[in-house]
C-alpha cells in the first residue's frame, strides 16, 4: 500500500507533519479529514521497492503498461462519469472502482482510460491530474471539478452531478440537431433556388428581353449585374471573405489578450447570454455547496470553485469575492459588492448565513437556477426552427418577388410599345 507524506493544519491552527498509508490519494485525504486535519501538502513517499516488485513490473505485459492519451467522444465521457460515480456511491474506493471498470468488456476504449487512471492513482497521482494524462477530452472544467471533489471528499457526489450536467448538455445538443434537420433542408432548398435564379432563370430572362427588344426594368438590371458578378470571380470572392472572416474571428477570440473580452461578450448575447449566466450560477453554487458541506472553509471552497470556472471574466469576478472574503467580509455582502449576482441569489445566500445553513441555502439556490436554466434551454430550442424558417422564407420570397416584378414590368413595357 502506498505511503504518503503530509503537512496539515489542526483545528487550532498548529501545523502537523507525518506519513500515513492509504490505498490512493483520495483515501489519504479522507483519512486526514476524519482526523481533524486540513491537508496543505500531500505527496507520495519515494521508495525503491522490493526485488519481487521490480521483477513484477519488469514482467508486466505490454497491455498493462502506460499508454498515451485516449480520444473520447462526449457520450463516452458521460458513460464513464455515470459508471464511476455509481461505483463510488456504492462504497468502493477509487482504485477498486477503476479496476471494476477496467474489467468491463462492454466499455470498449473506456477500459484503457480506467487502466491508465488506476495505474496513475496507484502510483500516487491525484485523480484530477490522472484525468489530464488519460485523455485531453475531459477538459479543464471536468478536471478542476474532480480536484474539488478530491479535496472535499465528495468526489462521488460531484461526479454524479457532472454526469447529470453532461447528460443534459448532450440531450440539448441532440434536440438542437433534430430541430435543425428541417430548417437545414429549407436552407439547402433556398440556396438551390437562389443558384437556379442566378445561373438559369436570369440568363433566360435576358434572352427573352433581347428577342423582344424591350427595356430592362431597374430591378432586372440589378439582378443581371448580380448574376454576372456571382458567375465570375464574385462568388469565389464572397466565399473566401466568409471563410477568412470565420477563421480570423476564431483566431482573434482564442488569443490570450482577447479571451476575457470574448467571455464577457458571450454573457451579453441575446438568449444565449442568459443561458450561460444561469449555467455559471448552477455550477458555482453546486460546487460551493458541495465543498462547504464537506467541511472545507469558505475561502478554500471559493478558491476551488474559481478553478472550476472556465470563463475568464467570471473567474475574475470570483477572484474578487475571494479577495473580499479574505478581508473578513460576508459572502452575501461580498457578492453584492462585486455586482454581478442577481438580488434573489443574494437574498438566499444571506438567509443561509443568518441561519448558519449556508450549504443548504447554496444547494437550494442551485436547484432554483437549474430549473430556470432548463426553461431557457427549452425556449431556445423552440425558437431555432421557426427563426430559420422565417429567414429562408424571406430570402426565397424576395428572389421570387424580384423575378415576378421583372416579368410583369417587361410584359407591361411590351404592351405599351
Amino acid at each position: 500500500m502506498p505511503t504518503f507524506l503530509y503537512k496539515a493544519l489542526r483545528a487550532d491552527g498548529s501545523a502537523a507533519n507525518g506519513e500515513l498509508e492509504a490505498g490512493d490519494r483520495s483515501e489519504a485525504f479522507m483519512r486526514l479529514d476524519r482526523s481533524g486535519l486540513q491537508p496543505v501538502l500531500l505527496d507520495l513517499k519515494a521508495h525503491t521497492g522490493s526485488a519481487e516488485e521490480k521483477q513484477a513490473t519488469k514482467d508486466k505485459p505490454a497491455a498493462e503498461e502506460h499508454s498515451g492519451p485516449v480520444r473520447l467522444k462526449k457520450a463516452q465521457i458521460v458513460l464513464f462519469t455515470e459508471e464511476l460515480s455509481e461505483l463510488l456511491s456504492a462504497g468502493l474506493q477509487l482504485e477498486p472502482a477503476l479496476r471494476v471498470m477496467e474489467s468491463r468488456e462492454e466499455l470498449g476504449s473506456l477500459k484503457s482510460v480506467a487502466r491508465i487512471l488506476r495505474q496513475e492513482v496507484r502510483d500516487g497521482t491525484s485523480f484530477s491530474a490522472a484525468l489530464r494524462k488519460a485523455s485531453s477530452n475531459f477538459g479543464d472544467l471536468y478536471c478542476n471539478l474532480a480536484h474539488a471533489g478530491e479535496v472535499s471528499g465528495a468526489l462521488s457526489t460531484i461526479l454524479k452531478r457532472q454526469a447529470n450536467y453532461l447528460s443534459t448538455i448532450q440531450e440539448l445538443q441532440s434536440r438542437v440537431k433534430m430541430a435543425l434537420i428541417y430548417p437545414s433542408f429549407l436552407v439547402a432548398s433556398g440556396v438551390g433556388v437562389v443558384v437556379l435564379f442566378v445561373t438559369f432563370l436570369i440568363p433566360k430572362l435576358t434572352l427573352l428581353l433581347k428577342s423582344t427588344q424591350g427595356d430592362m426594368p431597374p430591378i432586372g438590371e440589378f439582378m443581371l449585374d448580380m448574376s454576372d458578378f456571382l458567375k465570375g470571380w464574385g462568388g469565389i470572392l464572397i466565399l473566401t471573405v466568409i471563410i477568412g472572416g470565420v477563421v480570423g474571428f476564431r483566431a482573434y477570440i482564442k488569443a490570450e489578450g482577447n479571451r476575457e473580452w470574448w467571455d464577457e461578450t458571450k454573457l451579453n448575447l441575446p438568449l444565449f447570454g442568459k443561458v450561460i449566466k444561469a449555467r455559471f450560477f448552477v455550477q458555482f453554487l453546486e460546487t460551493l455547496a458541495n465543498l462547504v458541506g464537506n467541511g472545507l472553509t469558505l475561502l478554500r471552497a471559493l478558491e476551488l470553485s474559481r478553478d472550476a470556472t472556465p470563463n475568464l471574466f467570471l473567474k475574475q469576478k470570483v477572484g474578487k469575492i475571494i479577495e473580499y472574503v479574505g478581508e473578513g467580509g460576508s459572502l452575501s455582502r461580498t457578492m453584492k459588492r462585486v455586482g454581478f449576482f442577481p438580488p434573489l441569489l443574494l437574498d438566499m445566500v444571506a438567509v443561509g448565513e443568518q441561519t448558519g445553513q449556508i450549504g443548504e441555502s447554496l444547494e437550494r439556490a442551485a436547484q432554483r437556477y437549474d430549473k430556470e436554466l432548463g426553461k431557457d434551454i427549452e425556449k431556445i430550442s423552440a425558437l431555432i426552427q421557426p427563426v430559420i424558417v422565417v429567414i429562408m422564407a424571406l430570402l426565397v420570397g424576395i428572389m421570387a418577388y424580384m423575378m415576378i416584378t421583372v416579368i410583369f414590368d417587361t410584359i407591361a413595357g411590351l404592351n405599351t410599345g
